[in-house]
C-alpha cells in the first residue's frame, strides 16, 4: 500500500467513500455521517484553500521576479488569454451540439412538458420585458382554459426555496454592474482583504504580477534578499502542499461519504430517484464533460506538444483530476495542479505560477458547457424553441459568464440564472436541475482543471519552455517515480 500511487490512493478514498455513505443511509446511521465524518472533507477543503492564496501570491511574485525579459509577462499574458477564450467557446460549442443533437429535453413525459410550457407563457405574461420566444401560445387555446387555470393555481402555490432565492440575488447584482466592473474588480484597495477572500483571487493575482514587475525594475542588489525571501516563503508552502496531500486519500472518503449522505438521507434509493428523473439531462452534459477531458484536451496536446502522450497526459494530472472531482473547487485543487504542472509536466514554475491561477480564476471550460446544456435542456423542458441567433447569444454569455464565475463548488447555477435571462427565459428554472448540481459540479470541476492544465502546457510549449527531454520525463514511470513527482513524498 505504501508504494500505491497518490491516485490509486485517491479512487480508493473515493470508492468506499461512496460505499460507506449508501452503507450507512440503508442503516439510518446518515446523521452519523454528516456529523462525524464530512466535515473532515470540510476541513481538507478549508486547508487547500488557506495554502492556495498565499502559494499563489509568492509563486506568481517568484516567477515574474526571476525573469530577465519583462515583454515576456505581456506576451505570456496574451498568449494565455487568446487560448482560454478558445477553449471556453470550443466547450460552448460542444455543449450546444451535444444538446441539439440528443433532445435530452424531449425524453420527459409530454403532458408535463405541456404544463411546464403554460407555467413558461404565464411567466411572460406576468413579465413585462419578455416576450414568448416562439410562435406557440398554448395559453390562448380556449380548449386549455381549465389546465391553464389549474396550472397557474399551483403556480401560486409553490414553496420558494431559500438556497435558491439567494442565488437569484446574487446573479441580479451582478447584472446591475456596469461593462468595466470586471476590470474595476481586478484592482484591489487593500491586499490583506483579498488574501482573506478566495473569491477575489483575480485581486492577489494583480498584485503579485504588479509587485514581481517592480522588484525587477530595481537594481538586483536591491532586491536580492527580498527575491530569496519570496522563494523561501514559496517553498515551505509547497511542502504545507505535500504535507496535507499524504492524508488526501482519507480526506476524499470523507468528502466523498459526506456529499452521497446527504443526497440520499436515510434512503440510499433517493439518490437514484434524483438522477433517474433527470437521466437524460445527466447523460448528455457528463458525456460532453467526457468528451473534453478525454478528447479534446489529449489531442490537442499531442498536437501541439512534442513527446506528449496520451498516457502520459493522464498520469501526469491525475492526482489533480481526482481532486478536483473530490472537492468541486479549482481554487482548493490549485497547489496539487501547480505541482502535477511543474513536477511532472515539466513547466516552468514562471509559467505555471503564472499561467494556472489566472485560469483557476477566469478559465472555466466545463461550467460554460454546462451552462450551454442546461439553458437549452430547460428550454427543452418547456417546449420552447430556441432559434440560432438565441443559442449565438448563449455562447455570447456563457463565455462572458464563465469569467465571472468564482472557483468554488456551485458557482454555475448563479451564472446561469443570468445566461437564462440574457435568451428570455425563466432564471427561476435552474431549481429544476439543482437536486443533481452538486455531483455534476464535481464532474466539470474536472474539465476546468484540466484545461487549465493544457493551457499552460501549451504556453510553456509556444514560449520554447519545453524540449522533446523536458516532455519525456513525464512520461510513464515506475509507481515510486510518479508518486514522488506527484507529491515528493519522504
Amino acid at each position: 500500500m505504501k508504494k500505491l500511487a497518490l491516485h490509486w490512493k485517491i479512487i480508493i478514498g473515493l470508492i468506499l467513500g461512496v460505499i460507506w455513505a449508501l452503507f450507512s443511509s440503508s442503516l439510518g446511521w446518515s446523521k452519523f455521517t454528516l456529523d462525524w465524518i464530512d466535515p473532515f472533507g470540510t476541513i481538507f477543503i478549508n486547508l487547500l484553500k488557506l495554502i492556495a492564496v498565499p502559494l499563489v501570491l509568492f509563486s506568481i511574485i517568484d516567477g515574474i521576479s526571476g525573469l530577465s525579459d519583462v515583454t515576456k509577462i505581456g506576451r505570456m499574458g496574451a498568449k494565455t488569454l487568446v487560448i482560454y477564450l478558445t477553449t471556453t467557446i470550443t466547450a460552448v460549442g460542444v455543449g450546444l451540439l451535444m444538446v441539439n443533437a440528443s433532445q435530452p429535453g424531449t425524453y420527459i413525459d409530454k403532458e408535463q412538458r405541456i404544463d411546464n410550457r403554460i407555467e413558461y407563457e404565464l411567466w411572460v405574461s406576468n413579465n413585462e420585458h419578455v416576450a414568448i420566444l416562439d410562435e406557440t401560445c398554448l395559453t390562448c387555446d380556449e380548449s386549455m382554459r381549465d389546465r391553464v387555470a389549474k396550472v397557474a393555481e399551483r403556480s401560486k402555490e409553490a414553496i420558494v426555496d431559500q438556497d435558491l432565492t439567494n442565488k437569484m440575488s446574487s446573479a441580479w447584482a451582478k447584472k446591475e454592474q456596469g461593462p468595466l466592473q470586471f476590470i474595476v474588480d481586478m484592482i484591489p484597495s487593500n491586499i490583506f482583504f483579498s488574501l482573506n477572500n478566495n473569491s477575489l483571487m483575480l485581486q492577489v493575482i494583480f498584485f503579485a504580477i504588479f509587485f514581481g514587475i517592480t522588484i525587477i525594475t530595481l537594481p538586483k542588489e536591491t532586491t536580492e534578499p527580498v527575491r530569496k525571501l519570496v522563494a523561501s516563503i514559496n517553498e515551505v508552502f509547497l511542502k504545507m502542499v505535500h504535507i496535507v496531500m499524504e492524508a488526501a486519500p482519507f480526506f476524499v472518503f470523507a468528502l466523498l461519504a459526506g456529499t452521497v449522505s446527504r443526497m440520499a438521507g436515510d434512503d440510499p434509493l433517493r439518490v437514484l430517484e434524483i438522477f433517474k428523473a433527470l437521466s437524460s439531462y445527466s447523460i448528455v452534459l457528463v458525456t460532453g464533460l467526457a468528451f473534453m477531458v478525454f478528447a479534446f484536451y489529449p489531442t490537442v496536446m499531442r498536437f501541439f506538444v512534442k513527446g506528449m502522450t496520451y498516457k502520459k497526459f493522464f498520469k501526469s494530472l491525475s492526482p489533480a483530476q481526482l481532486l478536483a472531482f473530490s472537492t468541486s473547487s479549482s481554487v482548493a485543487t490549485l497547489p496539487v495542479t501547480m505541482e502535477c504542472v511543474e513536477e511532472n509536466l515539466k513547466v516552468p514554475e514562471e509559467t505555471a505560477s503564472f499561467v494556472l491561477p489566472i485560469g483557476a480564476t477566469v478559465n472555466m471550460d466545463g461550467t460554460s458547457l454546462y451552462q450551454a446544456v442546461a439553458v437549452v435542456f430547460l428550454a427543452q423542458l418547456h417546449m420552447v424553441d430556441l432559434s440560432i441567433s438565441q443559442q449565438l447569444v448563449i455562447v455570447l454569455t456563457a463565455t462572458l459568464a464563465s469569467i465571472g464565475s468564482a472557483a468554488v463548488p456551485s458557482a454555475g447555477l448563479i451564472m446561469m440564472i443570468l445566461v437564462l435571462e440574457s435568451v428570455g427565459l425563466n432564471p427561476a428554472w435552474i431549481a429544476i436541475v439543482f437536486p443533481v448540481d452538486r455531483i455534476l459540479d464535481m464532474c466539470r470541476t474536472v474539465v476546468n482543471v484540466t484545461g487549465d492544465a493544457t493551457v499552460a502546457t501549451l504556453v510553456a510549449s509556444s514560449e520554447g519552455e519545453l524540449t522533446m527531454d523536458d516532455t519525456k520525463t513525464a512520461g510513464p514511470a515506475p509507481e515510486e517515480e510518479l508518486e514522488a513527482a506527484a507529491i515528493k513524498q519522504d
